[in-house]
């Protein structure tokens, strides 16, 4: 499945894992992250492994540019994470566009809700209609990078 009518002209969207450049994708988040810095590849494959993928293409050369994957149960909820836009082509709207695209496939589900973490682009979350929660304190998390830090 194609979203490419949500892209900026020149670029495509694409959930075709086939298309997925797992190589780049994992140099751009190992690299170039705050949230993934580090992560193996092994790591990431298996990540990619567990989710849906989505890729924006340039449209002549069919390099991949962007990448964001979901983890969803296709019934009441998804996760939408590693959100990447390679940056010789951030300022496009790509990044909108990408996450714009996920959303819309994500609709048929009738999920409940969507949710993401991100220290440093709500702007672009909230073009597509993400907001901070309702109700932060009824949220938990078990973060195990801590315990690996500490030791445990």
């Amino acid at each position: 499945m194609t979203e490419s009518a949500t892209c900026p002209e020149g670029y495509e969207v694409s959930v075709d894992d086939a298309r997925i450049d797992a190589a780049r994708v994992h140099h751009w988040l190992s690299t170039d992250t705050y949230w993934a810095l580090g992560r193996s590849r092994e790591k990431q494959d298996a990540a990619m492994a567990g989710s849906l993928n989505f890729g924006i293409y340039d449209g002549t050369s069919g390099e991949q540019v962007a990448y964001a994957r979901v983890v969803t149960d296709r019934a009441t909820f998804a996760w939408l994470c590693d959100v990447y836009v390679s940056p010789g082509v951030r300022g496009k709207g790509l990044g909108v566009a990408l996450v714009g695209a996920v959303c819309a496939h994500l609709e048929p589900f009738g999920l409940r809700r969507t949710l993401l973490a991100t220290g440093d682009a709500h702007g672009v979350y909230e073009k597509v209609g993400f907001t901070s929660l309702a109700a932060p304190e009824h949220w938990m998390v078990r973060d195990h990078q801590e315990r690996v830090a500490a030791g445990g």
